[in-house]
């Protein structure tokens, strides 16, 4: 357990609240273990209905911590069969039965835009913001957003997004489809609460099976594609590109990958 996801549950509804707004709820591995744990327990437990991300803080997360990725990339590749606490947080998400909601506040970085794919409902505060900027780290995306993002916005709005690591605010997201609807920031908490639990009122296996259609029959093209990427990942996590884009990071100066092939 963590005390950085925060987990109640109330009227159907399993809050998991990122809880480490000092480091922009930056996600380490405990915090994966906690979010995967959630979903898990939501799955088996009949009296929970819906799962809600939120986030205190200014910030909904900023992706993973690059501390982490520093010693990661600094580590030698193992080979185990057993999963990591972010890959079953992934898994668990692409897999997820019941209905998964976001209320994204503030910023969205990386994996805090790429998991919003899975969710079934993504409602977001006015000032928040979305970014992937993997490329920029040296890095490639994960979670199966290779597959979802441009299915959902398209092959040339994805690639900017992508390849640019552009950041976009609420209203675009919305525009795209990334987004279900935008709520004044002092409103959001309230509002997706209420919809959420609004949600877990309803007949539970009909909102399951209009999930399943909606969703339609690709789970295992989703985890296929979460293997994939995973493998581009880890390479990359301990490439040059990547330790020369964490050390600008931390030096606060531009990455320079001129010398890199």
């Amino acid at each position: 357990m963590t005390d950085h996801v925060i987990v109640t549950v109330e009227d159907g509804v399993q809050t998991l609240t990122l809880n480490r707004p000092d480091k922009k709820n930056a996600l380490t591995p405990e915090m994966y273990a906690a979010l995967a744990d959630g979903i898990e327990r939501a799955e088996s437990d009949p009296k929970i209905r819906v799962t809600l991300f939120q986030a205190n803080g200014d910030a909904f997360t900023a992706g993973n911590d690059l501390g982490d990725f520093a010693k990661a990339g600094a580590t030698p590749a193992t080979q185990s069969n057993e999963k990591t606490p972010v890959a079953r947080f992934l898994e668990n998400l692409a897999t997820a039965e019941k209905p998964l909601i976001a209320s994204v506040n503030g910023l969205a970085v990386g994996v805090g835009v790429t998991m919003l794919l899975h969710c079934d409902l993504v409602y977001a505060g006015a000032s928040s913001t979305y970014q992937m900027p993997f490329v920029n780290l040296g890095l490639v995306p994960e979670a199966g957003s290779t597959l979802l993002l441009p299915r959902l916005v398209g092959l040339q709005k994805a690639a900017d997004l992508f390849l640019t690591g552009k950041k976009i605010g609420a209203e675009k997201a919305e525009a795209m489809g990334i987004v279900a609807e935008v709520f004044a920031d002092a409103d959001l908490r309230a509002e997706v609460l209420t919809r959420a639990k609004t949600l877990a009122s309803k007949a539970p296996n009909s909102v399951k099976i209009t999930k399943a259609l909606l969703k339609g029959d690709d789970r295992s093209a989703v985890l296929a594609q979460q293997k994939k990427e995973g493998e581009h990942f880890g390479a990359q996590l301990r490439s040059a590109e990547v330790k020369e884009a964490i050390s600008a990071f931390f030096e606060k100066r531009p990455a320079d990958f001129s010398k890199l092939s």
